[in-house]
């Protein structure tokens, strides 16, 4: 069992949201690893960077790097990471590396080459990972469900799944896949909602009726439990590789519910959960506000991002006992971790007591 962890999710983005992760924890024989999971925008690498220096005992190797899915607002900043330090692994899933499975796949007739080619235009940040960890001579690992990363076992996604997934998103039209290789998933104008007032337990998700995006579904959610506390770390994961994540943490004898550290899921976007998926995690939910509180909820959402997190989204966590936390600079949840001066106790958001029509 570690002796301590910290997890620190950096505020990326400047008005809409990415995810910067990195989380440092220690074992028994007082070796140290370092994780890092997504970097966020291009100019949250360096702010990554500037982290670990100063917070992780200024280090020049990271054990391992984590790309959960290839949009820019997760994948962008990983390349400062790759320049700056000594790297041990870098988990990512390149469609190309599956080429022979895709080709009879796909509804156009490519060459092996022509659909390398088209894979590699349409997911531009792992190409160019790919190429600068080949030219650093960085090991890279696909991120398949059964994974073993440092401490965390990786839940989702299955390779079979995957390869539907990279499928499904071939048919996403060509407009729209350029805004989302350049930012945000679903970058489009966001339609006005109207609130309204709800009573303790009401909820509004979506996961189960709009979805998201196949890249989404794509993330790998990682699993660990360090110091007794059971953390996962999902990405912009939807219902569907909750679903899977969560089949398969039970065939491995996880008990559940019961996640203490969770990690929000596309920054608090009501597109990514449900009830019931939130129920098999977390629990069902309270009688009352006033029952204790006991998950760490950390919603990567930019301050300034008028659309994360949704209220339906921080209403159905509170519901389950969650004190959610949303970034603001950097927040750390952590367990007997080193102190930090000048940091102090994050104050959790307040429930609402309206939510999203």
């Amino acid at each position: 069992m570690a002796k301590f962890f910290e997890i620190d999710f950096l505020e990326a983005g400047n008005s809409g949201s990415g995810d910067a992760i990195s989380l440092r924890y220690s074992d028994d024989n007082g070796d140290e690893y370092i994780h890092v999971i997504d970097g966020g925008y291009t100019d949250d690498g360096e702010k990554l960077v500037s982290h670990i220096k100063e917070y992780y005992g200024n280090p020049s190797f990271i054990d391992q790097v984590v790309l959960t899915h290839p949009d820019g607002d997760h994948a962008a900043g990983l390349k400062k990471v790759l320049e700056n330090f000594e790297i041990g692994t870098l988990w990512m899933n390149r469609p190309w590396n599956h080429i022979q499975t895709l080709l009879p796949l796909f509804e156009y007739e490519y060459t092996e080459t022509g659909l390398t080619q088209r894979l590699k235009k349409d997911f531009p940040y792992i190409a160019e990972l790919e190429k600068l960890a080949i030219e650093k001579e960085i090991e890279i690992r696909d991120a398949f469900q059964g994974n073993k990363i440092g401490e965390f076992t990786i839940l989702a996604p299955s390779q079979e799944r995957y390869i539907k997934l990279v499928v499904d998103s071939e048919k996403t039209p060509e407009a729209e896949r350029k805004a989302l290789m350049e930012g945000n998933v679903f970058k489009k104008a966001y339609i006005a909602l109207k609130n309204i007032i709800a009573e303790w337990g009401e909820e509004n998700l979506k996961g189960d009726t709009e979805g998201t995006s196949s890249e989404n579904e794509s993330s790998i959610v990682q699993y660990a439990e360090l110091c007794g506390e059971k953390i996962l770390m999902t990405g912009d994961a939807g219902v569907g590789a909750l679903g899977e994540a969560y089949d398969y943490a039970i065939a491995l004898g996880v008990a559940l519910p019961g996640i203490d550290r969770f990690d929000v899921p596309h920054h608090g976007s009501r597109r990514n959960l449900s009830s019931e998926v939130l129920d098999k995690w977390l629990g069902p939910k309270l009688n009352n506000p006033a029952e204790k509180q006991i998950v760490s909820a950390i919603v990567s959402a930019n301050t300034n991002d008028k659309n994360h997190p949704r209220k339906a989204v921080v209403r159905a966590l509170v519901h389950r006992g969650a004190k959610v936390i949303q970034t603001n600079g950097a927040i750390r949840t952590s367990k007997n971790a080193p102190a930090r001066e000048g940091w102090s106790t994050a104050k959790p958001m307040e429930y609402p007591t309206d939510m999203e029509e």
